[in-house]
């Protein structure tokens, strides 16, 4: 058997299968500690990045990852980094980065087109699931999510470490992938006309109007059917079997064409969890509508439902 110390100088190892959904806590660790064991600083070339956030505190996510976090993490904040600046009565709560502005951003944590991402956070991947989002959408694949997160991490013994580091700068070239994501007039045509399901991932009682905490105006988009990224988890902050996922999603679906479907949320973050959702159940990707309810409601013409 030919081992790695046996191959020729000339003939380089090969590299690892990337991981483009999920990647379990095992599986990471061994990809690291390989890395620590060779004297590679940038741990076999994974970027880690730690993605928890509050929406009720957006502070807390860096204070959290300054105190513990997965050696090697950098931190990216949703609202900062993984989000344009809001413009009032224009966009949602959370608009997209530009491509420019956001290969700026990758590039500064060390992530080009050779480097495997994967992020985390502490919600089954409601946070993380965007940056996953992102990366798919700037056309890079090599990205996925670790399953189960931090507790996932913690529950497993793993070292933490404290501080903020960073990652030698690179280059990040985005090649944008338009078809991913919709616009409010395409969303308002499909959800009208019935053929193609939009569905939304915010918990039931705000799609219903029952129990709006964040945006001014309750409800849903008429002709959307209700599908919470949150039940595509289980309690253990991990992702539900692919099966699962798939017959989750058909369910929703109805028979309607699963790569014309649209998904949105509040502001076009946990959204992301369903694509990511679908991507693992080997399903086609839906399209995001990345403005989401909280753009949808800024124009009054635009029509509210409530109720189930």
């Amino acid at each position: 058997m030919t081992t790695p110390l046996d191959r020729p100088p000339s003939e380089p190892a090969p590299s690892p299968q990337p991981w483009k959904t999920l990647v379990d806590v095992r599986a990471l660790a061994a990809r690291i500690d390989v890395g620590i064991d060779a004297g590679e600083g940038d741990v076999a070339n994974v970027a880690i990045v730690d993605c928890r956030h509050r929406l009720a505190d957006p502070a807390w996510g860096a204070a959290a990852y300054a105190e513990s976090h997965i050696p090697g993490a950098v931190f990216a904040h949703i609202d900062h980094d993984l989000s344009a600046p809001i413009v009032p009565g224009v966009t949602g709560r959370h608009p997209l980065p530009s491509p420019a502005a956001a290969a700026a951003t990758l590039g500064g944590w060390g992530i080009d087109a050779a480097t495997q991402v994967v992020a985390y956070d502490d919600v089954g991947g409601a946070f993380a699931a965007r940056l996953w989002w992102l990366l798919k959408w700037l056309g890079h694949d090599a990205v996925a999510v670790l399953d189960g997160g931090w507790p996932a991490w913690l529950a497993a013994g793993r070292p933490m470490r404290g501080g903020v580091e960073h990652r030698a700068e690179r280059t990040f070239v985005a090649r944008p992938r338009p078809g991913m994501v919709v616009d409010a007039d395409v969303t308002a045509a499909a959800a009208a006309g019935g053929a193609v399901r939009v569905l939304d991932a915010r918990a039931a009682d705000r799609f219903a109007g029952q129990n709006e905490t964040i945006d001014p105006v309750a409800g849903h988009i008429p002709g959307a059917v209700s599908l919470p990224f949150a039940g595509g988890v289980g309690s253990d902050g991990r992702f539900l079997p692919p099966d699962v996922l798939g017959a989750r999603f058909d369910a929703a679906l109805a028979g309607a064409d699963p790569a014309a479907a649209i998904v949105y949320c509040g502001s076009g973050v946990t959204a992301a969890h369903l694509v990511l959702a679908a991507a693992h159940a080997g399903r086609p990707l839906p399209r995001l509508y990345a403005g989401s309810w909280s753009e949808w409601i800024v124009d009054p013409g635009r029509g509210v439902a409530t109720g189930a």
